[in-house]
């Protein structure tokens, strides 16, 4: 089939790069437009833009896609399917109906489970430990279009957001390709999603990444570990932010009151509701990552200060 791709972050590149190496031809690629990035907030075009270039696609970046100049651009194209990877954008019916056999979405959740921006992100935070990944056909209704194939991958214990979005992006990308392989044969159809078991993941704020000590440390674990990379579990000390790398559970220490730091020559331990957590990596505010106990012992803390506010 002739195809024209969608996506934007990092995590559509090995989807792009499977269904180029695929039987399907891809004629053009359809991204978000370039965005300030860095200290100097210059534009930069998006990951699956620079691939697309270094690969000699043709790449759209219309500012929306219900634009007229776009879908006569995408139209003269004459894609057969549009295989769609995180695109960033919502795609108007005017778009949907420019190709015969639609849009067809991957997206990293085992639908009806987790529609929405930040699936993976959700499924850590709920303590799941299954999900995996779905395609389907792009309707109106958010992440609600009939289904094709799915993939499932289970949760690891210490899985980051951005642990588990990598191994999801590099297995479903074979999962888009057999799916548009079954779509071009005829053998493989859409079946509507359940009714039972809907639920839905909203993008994550960077106020949602503010750790609650006062939680259990399950709860804290799983929060940060959600966040991680983005948009990055914080704290606060003395009234600045301070960012938090993924947590160790510990079993067996004094219990401390919530947000309460104790610091030894190698670890800092904080209180929650029930056992005290290990900080690993901090980032304090205006200064580079560094080990927890490093930061410590720069600044001089002891035992007894406290993170967030006080209970």
């Amino acid at each position: 089939m002739r195809i024209v791709f969608a996506g934007t972050p990092e995590v559509a590149v090995p989807a792009l790069d499977a269904l180029v190496a695929s039987d399907h031809e891809v004629v053009g690629v359809v991204t978000r437009p370039d965005a300030p990035a860095g200290r100097g907030r210059k534009l930069v075009a998006s990951p699956v833009a620079q691939r697309a270039e270094e690969l000699g696609l043709p790449v759209l970046k219309p500012a929306h896609p219900r634009e007229p100049e776009f879908q006569e651009e995408l139209r003269a194209l004459r894609p057969d399917c549009c295989p769609v990877v995180a695109y960033g954008a919502l795609l108007p019916q005017s778009a949907l109906d420019l190709v015969p056999h639609g849009w067809i979405n991957l997206h990293f959740s085992v639908l009806p489970s987790w529609r929405g921006a930040a699936p993976v992100q959700h499924a850590i935070w709920a303590g799941d430990e299954v999900t995996g990944a779905t395609t389907f056909r792009i309707v109106k209704e958010l992440d609600a279009g009939p289904t094709f194939g799915v993939m499932t991958e289970r949760i690891r214990e210490h899985d980051t957001a951005g642990d588990l979005l990598a191994r999801l992006a590099e297995g479903g990308a074979g999962l888009l390709v057999q799916t548009l392989d079954g779509i071009e044969s005829g053998e493989l159809e859409a079946r509507e999603q359940q009714a039972e078991g809907v639920s839905f993941a909203p993008k994550i704020t960077v106020e949602d990444a503010r750790v609650d000590w006062s939680e259990p440390a399950v709860a804290v674990d799983r929060r940060v570990r959600a966040c991680t990379p983005g948009p990055g579990a914080w704290s606060t000390h003395e009234g600045e932010r301070v960012k938090l790398g993924p947590v160790r559970l510990t079993e067996g220490r004094e219990r401390l009151v919530p947000g309460e730091v104790e610091v030894t020559k190698k670890a800092l331990f904080v209180g929650t509701a029930t056992d005290p957590v290990q900080l690993d990596r901090v980032k304090p505010f205006g200064k580079k990552e560094m080990a927890a106990a490093d930061w410590a012992r720069g600044a001089r803390l002891d035992s007894g200060f406290r993170l967030g506010d006080p209970v």
